[in-house]
């Protein structure tokens, strides 16, 4: 009888028996097909196998598809598959949505806020103000009262439109003396709330904008900060407060830089702003920097409101398990703060929970409930490798105090990595305690700058491949959190090649198989 696995795999009988088990289940063939009959399932897999339904509904939910093409193909659809057709097709949850539910909730007027899709940007804005327009459809900054939304935070009648104001008990520096960064872990109470969350969840913070940024800002439109404006968000309020509270005040909108064109005389700015209109705002050029390089331009501050973006709320991984902290939150935050041009620019959440809150302070916050099953196996014997560094590690201390305090049997690994183990490796007393009590099986670190070469958790999988390839037969769900550009597709190209390195397989074989994990719901990524 032939075989799906070359007879040079190295497996023994039961492994081989599993993959030509799970070959004959992905082609639809028996291990006794003919080489031919199997090969040419093989390939058809790799097209057929793992498609979500939601790719067959929807041909637009393609993330390689140009935007423009992406419209074409849901010219003929209603108004909210068209909006949908606008997103970034990622389904990364940084909008508090996925793109379906998203375009939904704009095209019903749940949702007014047009700018929540930060990998589209300019773009799935700019596309989803001509189709609104085109339909007649509900206008920014319009919504709802009392939308689907604010019941989700377990009946608490607390949402991302009506946030609840908790208090901060913590905001505690992780790293050490020595290292480079400043990465906090938050404590906030939800204490008489009703908010109710499942590890795998998300915190949304709303912050309040830096008070220095707020008053350069009205020092440069030589205005009076308790003139009453309409925020973006459609309060009436004081200008200090609103753009404290309610503006976006890191990214200018391309009405604000076409106000500025007209209404200066210097032909250089002119030009300057138009090649932004055109090409962007270069990389932490703010609102302030495009004011000054207008300066003198002759506008209201009632002009100057109406073009700000609305200030988004921040959507955190939560870092700890309900069944271990109560009616608290724990988050895990980088704060972000570096020079440009003789300022310092700040991250407005971050350093919002590092500095600018005290203990016993208020945040307005929210549950945004995890999006594509983020959590722990309903199965508590199922086995998990999470792979977290950096920041990336808040969901999987929710995981491990989860599995911890449920006394969930199945095997725990996580690969963890940072700078510097001396300075920089984040709840290690937490972590260590986890595998000092069994919750946690295996630990695997990779710190990048503690050696000549750069080591990282990618390299650490690759080095470890044949025992991960292991947990993966035995049924092992993979979890995958942080930086989205770099890391998450340096992991996923880890896992290929782990998986046909040590499966025997081929490149297309393994693309199977790992297409098979996630339609299994045993590949999960919250990247961002």
């Amino acid at each position: 009888m032939s075989s799906f696995i070359p007879d040079s795999a190295p497996f023994n009988e039961e492994q081989r028996a599993w993959l030509n088990g799970f070959f004959a289940g992905l082609t639809g063939l028996q291990p006794g097909a003919s080489g031919s009959e199997a090969a040419a399932a093989i390939r058809l897999s790799q097209t057929a196998v793992a498609e979500p339904e939601e790719e067959e509904d929807f041909p637009w939910h393609d993330p390689a598809l140009p935007i423009v093409d992406r419209m074409d193909l849901a010219k003929d659809k209603p108004v909210e598959r068209k909006l949908m057709a606008a997103m970034a097709q990622l389904d990364c949850g940084s909008c508090g949505y996925l793109c379906q539910t998203y375009s939904e909730a704009i095209a019903s007027g749940e949702e007014g806020n047009l700018t929540l899709c930060s990998p589209g940007g300019k773009e799935t804005k700019q596309m989803l103000k001509k189709v609104l327009a085109e339909h007649d459809g509900p206008a920014a900054g319009e919504s709802k009262n009392g939308s689907a939304e604010s019941t989700k935070n377990g009946q608490s009648g607390y949402s991302r439109q009506n946030p609840f104001q908790a208090k901060l008990l913590e905001s505690r520096c992780l790293n050490l003396e020595g290292s480079a960064k400043d990465t906090r872990h938050v404590a906030i109470d939800l204490s008489g709330s009703g908010l109710r969350y499942e590890v795998g969840d998300a915190l949304g913070v709303y912050p309040n904008n830096c008070p220095d940024l707020v008053s350069r800002i009205i020092k440069s439109l030589s205005a009076d900060p308790n003139t009453t404006v309409t925020s973006p968000l459609g309060h009436e309020k004081s200008l200090a407060d609103a753009l404290r509270e309610d503006c976006c005040l890191k990214d200018p909108s391309d009405e604000l830089l076409e106000l500025l064109i007209d209404r200066i005389n210097d032909q250089a700015a002119q030009s300057t702003l138009a090649l932004m209109t055109q090409d962007g705002v270069p990389d932490g050029f703010d609102v302030l920097d495009v004011l000054e390089l207008a300066k003198g331009a002759t506008v209201s501050v009632t002009e100057i409101i109406e073009t700000f973006e609305p200030l988004n709320p921040r959507l955190y991984s939560i870092a700890s398990s309900m069944k271990r902290v109560g009616d608290q939150v724990h988050l895990t935050v980088g704060k972000v703060a570096y020079e440009r041009e003789g300022r310092l620019r700040k991250g407005v959440a971050s350093t919002m929970l590092a500095e600018r809150v005290a203990e016993g302070e208020s945040v307005r916050v929210f549950v945004q409930p995890n999006h594509a099953g983020f959590t722990v196996p309903a199965n508590p014997e199922t086995p998990m490798i999470m792979v977290g560094p950096g920041t990336g590690i808040a969901p999987f201390i929710a995981f491990l105090q989860e599995r911890h305090e449920s006394k969930a049997p199945g095997k725990n690994w996580l690969f963890f990595g940072d700078q510097h183990e001396a300075f920089d490796f984040l709840y290690e007393q937490e972590l260590l305690d986890h595998v000092k009590s069994g919750v946690l099986d295996r630990l695997d670190t990779a710190f990048s700058r503690d050696g000549e070469t750069k080591v990282y958790v990618q390299d650490r999988m690759r080095e470890h491949g044949a025992e991960l390839f292991r947990w993966l037969q035995d049924g092992a769900c993979f979890y995958v959190c942080g930086d989205a550009s770099r890391m998450a597709r340096d992991v996923d190209r880890a896992l290929r090649d782990v998986v046909a390195e040590h499966g025997g397989l081929s490149d297309e074989q393994a693309e199977a198989f790992v297409k098979q994990l996630t339609a299994e719901g045993r590949y999960h990524r919250d990247v961002y």
